[in-house]
């Protein structure tokens, strides 16, 4: 039970050893920063634009879609790349269920392709 233990330690030996670097590290930020304090640089800056008029602005539902197309096929990439390393010690059903997992991403792809989201122009 020892060794099992003495592992948890290292573990939180390096835990400590980390948040007291990180805490040393912006203490002594805090202390060596220069300190002018200025009205300008408390407003709100986006890509170099003033800030005029209200924080409200509407956007299509387009950009929406791109991000969740992007979310799917992040997804399949995170299960593909695994299963191709195991592949051959899951044998010829493993490849089978990837196959039906791959047509069922692909079957999204036509969707959105027919329904014109992946057009930039309109």
């Amino acid at each position: 039970m020892g060794a099992f233990l003495d592992d948890y330690a290292v573990v939180g030996a390096i835990f400590v050893a980390a948040m007291l670097l990180a805490s040393a590290m912006l203490g002594v930020n805090a202390f060596m920063r220069p300190r002018v304090p200025a009205r300008e640089k408390g407003i709100t800056y986006e890509s170099g634009v003033d800030p005029v008029g209200e924080g409200w602005a509407q956007s299509t539902i387009r950009y929406y879609v791109y991000a969740f197309l992007y979310v799917i096929f992040a997804v399949d990439a995170v299960f593909l790349f695994p299963w191709a390393v195991v592949l051959e010690r899951l044998g010829a059903a493993a490849a089978v269920e990837m196959a039906i997992f791959i047509a069922i991403v692909l079957v999204g792809l036509v969707y959105a392709w027919r329904k014109g989201v992946l057009s930039w122009t309109r």
